[in-house]
Formats: C-alpha cells, structure tokens, sequence
C-alpha cells in the first residue's frame, strides 16, 4: 500500500469510528493542552473528569496561572505523577507572561513539560500546524502495518517512526489524521486482542500478513524495579496532626504527608503507638512501595525535624497528598 492510500483508509475510518471527546469540540489551546497533559499515563477514562474538573475550577490559562501550586496539587490529587501538575502551573504562568499562548511549534515546546507529542498534538490541533504525533499508538500502528521491527526506545527507532508518520500526514488535515491515528490504535489496532478481522488495512497490514501482530512494536527492555520499605506514622496531638512538604529530587515533589521514616528503625514516643496496616502496596513506574501504617497518639508534641508543621486534623482536606498518604488516612479514620 502507498503512502496516500494508508492515509485516506485512516481519514475514512476515522469519519466512521472517532470518539466523542469534550476536548475535541474546541480549538481552544489551552482547553486540547490541559487534556493532552492530564492524558499523559492515564486512561481517558479517569483523565475525562479531571479535565473537567479543571476546566471548571480554572477555566482559563489565567485561572490556572493565579492558582497557589497547593491548590493545583490538591486538584490533581489521585491522578499520580505529579511532576506533571507542577510543569502544567509552571507553564500557564509561562504563558501568561508572554501574554498568549504560543502558536509556533518552537514557541509551544518551550512550555514547561511539553515535550515533542504533546506539541505536534497542541500544534496541529489547536493551530493547524502539519506536525505529526508519535506516541505508543502510532508505534503500534506504524510498526504492525509496515512490519518495522526497529525498537521504539532507540535513537534510530524515534527518528525512522517521527519521519514515516510526517511522510504519512496530509498538510491541509493535520489535526484529523493526528486524531486518527490515535483514535485507530486505541480501538483498533489495540495492544492486545486487535481487531484485525474487521481492520480495513489488513490487506495491507505486514504484520498480520506474517504473524507478527505480537511481536510488533518491538521494545528494548532496560527499566530495573527496585523496592523501597517505608514507614508512615499518623501523629494526633490534642487535634492536631504533624506534616511536612515533600522535597525535590524524590518522588511526590511538593506534596504533603505525615511523619516518614525509611531505612531506619521506629524511634521511641511518648504515647500510644498502634499499628494500622502492614505490607501496604503501591507501584510506580520504576520502584514498588510497600508501607506500614502506624498511629501514634500523645499528649505531648514528639520532636520531629524542623520541617514538619502541625495543622487541625480536619484541615488534611486542604493539602495535596499522595495515593499512599490517603490510604493511610482511610485508615484512620476507620479506627476513629
């Protein structure tokens, strides 16, 4: 199959089969780039509410921009790295001090946390501009279609797949076939059970011609999962409850969470000390958590280093915590 022939196919399913999606009725480029950014590791799914949420609290770049990072963290709250909701506030305030959003593909990849996806997806559907995506599903599509056996993660996989999917988008549709090619490889040309049978490239499609539709895209593995053991300690004193901001350089940058101690044994308290959970499980992309959840109860403030603050019990609502945090405080509240 040319070129030509495997870009109308597409356009035409796409007519057919696209999904209905909020962020797809506007051209709005804060409205496609707040959706791209939440969609980064997420199922639409759960990233449909969030960008309504956000929508709704900070309906403009403006919004968002005037936000403290707290309340932008506690907004994103669940929906995990959040590196993510820091770049997002970090590049609204960036484009508000240019006074627009930028409208060039320079321009849009110099926001905070865009890299070049979520550029050609910014730049092509809000502005028109003929860049092509290339994310997990047009590898996927790419690599089965044309039985490229090239791994994705290499330099020389990134550059051929970037120069076949730019050789494959028409100039004058940019954002429909960019759209497409996302919509063919998340119903489509899935990760597992493909619909081949119903595909209306399978006459064309190398892979299923060799049967290789398995082994296509093909991924160098080079990801080491290490574990890591925490200790998480809920501390009530007449109300009010010890927490501390997360640092740089670590996992959960900015967000909050109780007394934490890691590679060392549980120092002596005055008080009460219950043991909650043990064995908590939590997995991130490179490392697994496994946490015990205690709760300490005194009458008297314990010493903790001098970044801890102690705020009312009831106020936890206000600060932005991670997944492992919560679970700790559902704990709690279960033996309250």
């Amino acid at each position: 199959m040319v070129h030509n022939d495997f870009t109308n196919v597409l356009l035409r399913w796409f007519d057919e089969n696209r999904r209905d999606l909020p962020w797809r009725q506007t051209r709005d480029p804060y409205a496609i780039w707040l959706s791209e950014v939440i969609l980064q590791q997420t199922r639409i799914q759960q990233g449909w509410a969030y960008w309504e949420r956000f929508m709704k609290r900070f309906p403009t770049v403006e919004d968002l921009a005037a936000a403290s990072e707290d309340e932008v963290l506690r907004l994103w709250q669940g929906l995990g790295y959040y590196s993510r909701a820091r770049n997002l506030h970090a590049a609204a305030r960036q484009i508000v001090a240019q006074g627009r959003f930028p409208d060039t593909m320079e321009g849009i990849r110099k926001l905070k946390g865009v890299g070049d996806y979520t550029a050609a997806a910014i730049g092509s559907i809000a502005f028109g501009l003929p860049e092509a995506v290339v994310d997990g599903n047009v590898y996927r599509v790419l690599a089965r279609h044309f039985g490229i056996e090239t791994p994705i993660n290499t330099t020389e996989g990134k550059h051929l797949f970037k120069q076949l999917a730019q050789s494959l988008l028409p100039a004058d549709k940019p954002s429909e076939f960019n759209q497409a090619m996302m919509d063919f490889g998340a119903l489509q040309c899935t990760p597992k059970s493909p619909r081949c049978l119903l595909c209306p490239l399978s006459e064309s499609c190398e892979a299923l011609h060799s049967g290789n539709v398995d082994t296509l895209p093909v991924k160098l593995r080079k990801i080491t999962i290490k574990t890591r053991h925490l200790i998480y300690i809920y501390i009530r004193c007449n109300g009010k409850m010890a927490i501390r901001r997360r640092g740089k350089g670590d996992i959960w940058q900015g967000l909050w969470e109780p007394l934490l101690i890691e590679d060392s044994e549980i120092p002596a308290f005055e008080g009460r000390l219950t043991l909650l959970q043990t064995g908590v499980k939590h997995v991130l992309t490179h490392r697994i958590l496994m946490a015990d959840f205690y709760l300490l109860e005194t009458s008297q403030h314990p010493s903790l280093p001098e970044d801890y603050i102690w705020i009312d019990e009831d106020r936890i609502s206000d600060y932005g915590v991670p997944r492992l945090v919560e679970l700790l405080l559902e704990k709690v509240a279960a033996v309250d």
